[in-house]
Parts: C-alpha cells; structure tokens; sequence
C-alpha cells in the first residue's frame, strides 16, 4: 500500500470516529470536567490507548506519524479527550517501550494497551518545573525495594492512572545527576492523590497533585540504568511534544473551522465577513500557520520513526504549533465578535485549551533553550 495512502486512512479513521463518538461530547467534558467512562472504553475499542505499542504486546501495533495524525484529530473534537491519549501513550507507556526490560514491557504494556491500567508521568514537583534537575522527590534503597517520598505536580490522567513513571533522585546531588525512573503502581500503599487542579482548559483532563509516602517499590521496577533517570525523562518529553503539537493543531484546526463557517454566515454592511478583506488575511493566515504546523509535526514524528534525532524537530514543532494555537485561536474569538466571548460559541473553549499547549511538555521557553543549543553547538 502506498504510504501516504495509509495515512491518509487512518486521518480519516480518526476524523470519523473524533466527529461520531467525541465532539458530541466535548462541551459536556468540559463542563464537567470528566471524561466519561464508555468515551475511554470507545478509545480502547479503536486501538488508540495502545497505537505504537507492538502487537505481539496487544497493541496496534502503529509507528508515530500514525500517532501524531490521531491525536490532532481527536484533540479537534476535544482537546481533555486528544492530552488523555497522549499523556498516556506517550507519557505512560512510550518509557517503558523504550527503556523498560523485557519482563516490564510484557507485564505493563498489554494492560496499557487494553486500557486495564491508564499510564501518567511523574517529573514536575512544587518546586521543580522547568529546572527538572532540582526534584527532592527521593527513592532510597532498603535492601530489598526502594522506598519512595515526596510530592508530585501537574499529573496529567493523574484521577485515572494505576501506573506512574515517576523520577526520583537515588543519591542526593543539587542537580540533575542521581536521578532515577520507577514504575510506580498506584494503588501501592502511600500513593495518594492530595489535589486535583481546578484549570483554565482543558477540564475534562484530570490534573493532579500526588503524595508519596514511604511507598514500596520493588526493585525489578527501577526503569532504565541506575542513575539515568534524568536521560528517561528528557527522551520521553522530546517525543511527548510531538504529542502536544499534535493537540494543539488539532485545537488550532477546530477554531479555524468554526471562524471560516462564521465570517461566511455572519452578514455586516450588507454582506458577509467574509468578502472583507481584513478577514481574509486572518483566515489566509490561520491556514498557512496550521498546514506549516501539521508538516513540521508529521517531519519530527518520521525522524522518531526511523530512529534519527528529533530533538530539535520536536522542539519547533511543539512552539510553533502551540504559539500558533494561541494565535488562532484569539483571533477566531476576535473573528466572532461579542459572539465568540460567550459560552454559547465553542471558540471561548478553544482559547481556553490552547493556552496550556504553550506551558506544559516544556514552556515555550524551554522549546527555545533547546532549539538554540541545537543549532549552536
């Protein structure tokens, strides 16, 4: 089969499935700030809680442009729907495809894939953000199981997870060197979620604060080389802002549609938006900043496919899809006028989840310390 016929199939898949089964329910996530049960057993159905995962692990058995081109689409319908998705496949699992052993990969992996477990990640602490290097979270060796302290931020599927990758520093440096990543189950004794955010966007995403209190962990669920933790991390965000990107478009696209179906209903002076040429600029420029977008999404996401650094790639895919998020969408409110502030319009949504593609995964800042140390080294 041709290649970008294959791919043009499973857009369609996803948009078919986004615009059925997931934009019906979007505001209602929103609103309550759930996503309901049969929608996560409708994504298991279809395969997208496992899609990069092999088959022989029960999963799709997909590569990642696969990935990316279904959470743009899903996040179009409802962008809590397309993070829950990412942060589990590429968050969750992607680490322990990676760099997990083969007896993790064939215990975690199937109930990832099947939706039994939910997978979230563990990095960012109250005083540790951006600088993941100053974590306090610590992991202490008791002869038999590490025994895990300390608190969580920002855990996206944090209400839903049974497993966390979670980082910890086994020797206490001032730095981002003795870190080490653990496959944490969260139904292990001291695992309790003490906050859940109460968030500008994306509500229906959970988002949670996570205590961990002398938590047992056994030894054979240390992920990747002792004290390589810090490399765990930085490898799974570089793929996991392709992810982000990914939403963002999807966000990005949403808006674009609803301003183009507006400006030519929408009829002022006597004509519709429009014929206007002040408007026609917008949207001319709302579509040239989503297809450079979608093509700088879809070129990081081959680079991981066949195994050739994406780092940089990554890193502008996720700062110009999610800056142009931001753009779009404002500008979608501003297309739709007073219209467009109310809650009765879904472009006030779209601004409102778009914001958060700029922060997390990596602060627009961040996209751009590592764009520059890429190019200047």
């Amino acid at each position: 089969m041709d290649i970008n016929k294959e791919y043009e199939e499973i857009r369609e898949m996803a948009a078919r499935f986004a615009d059925s089964e997931v934009a019906p329910l979007a505001d209602k996530i929103d609103k309550e700030k759930k996503i309901p049960q049969e929608l996560i057993v409708k994504l298991v159905e279809n395969g997208f809680l496992g899609i990069f995962v092999p088959e022989e692990y029960g999963g799709s058995g997909m590569d990642y442009v696969s990935y990316a081109i279904i959470v743009e689409e899903i996040s179009r319908a409802c962008a809590s729907t397309g993070v829950f998705i990412s942060a589990h496949c590429s968050l969750g699992t992607w680490p322990i495809l990676n760099f997990g052993t083969e007896e993790q990969k064939k215990k975690y992996l199937p109930k990832l894939a099947s939706g039994e477990m939910i997978g979230c990640f563990s990095l960012s602490e109250p005083n540790a953000g951006s600088d993941a290097g100053s974590l306090t979270t610590f992991a202490e060796d008791k002869g038999d199981h590490w025994e895990l302290n300390g608190v969580k931020n920002w855990i996206t599927n944090g209400s839903e997870a049974g497993l966390a990758i979670v980082f910890a520093k086994t020797t206490k440096t001032p730095n981002y060197k003795g870190i080490s990543a653990f496959i944490v189950e969260t139904d292990l004794p001291g695992y309790s979620i003490i906050k859940v955010e109460d968030k500008l966007g994306i509500r229906g995403s959970s988002t949670t604060q996570v205590a961990l209190d002398k938590v047992k962990i056994p030894k054979e669920n240390q992920l990747g080389p002792h004290e390589k933790g810090f490399r765990v991390a930085m490898a799974t965000l570089d793929g996991g802002r392709i992810g982000i990107a990914a939403q963002a478009n999807g966000i990005a696209e949403a808006a674009f549609r609803y301003a183009k179906y507006y400006v030519k209903e929408r009829v002022q002076f006597g004509k519709p938006l429009a014929d206007l040429q002040a408007v026609q600029f917008k949207i001319a420029d709302m579509s040239t900043r989503i297809n450079a977008s979608r093509h700088l999404i879809l070129y990081s996401s081959y680079l991981k496919d066949v195994d050739r650094p994406y780092s940089l790639e990554g890193a502008q895919a996720k700062l110009f899809a999610s800056e142009s998020a931001m753009w779009i969408t404002t500008n979608a409110i501003q297309l739709c006028g007073g219209n467009g502030f109310t809650t009765e319009y879904p472009v006030e949504r779209y601004f409102r989840d778009a914001k958060i593609t700029e922060i997390y995964e990596g602060t627009s800042e961040v996209q751009r310390i590592v764009i520059a140390a890429n190019e200047l080294k």
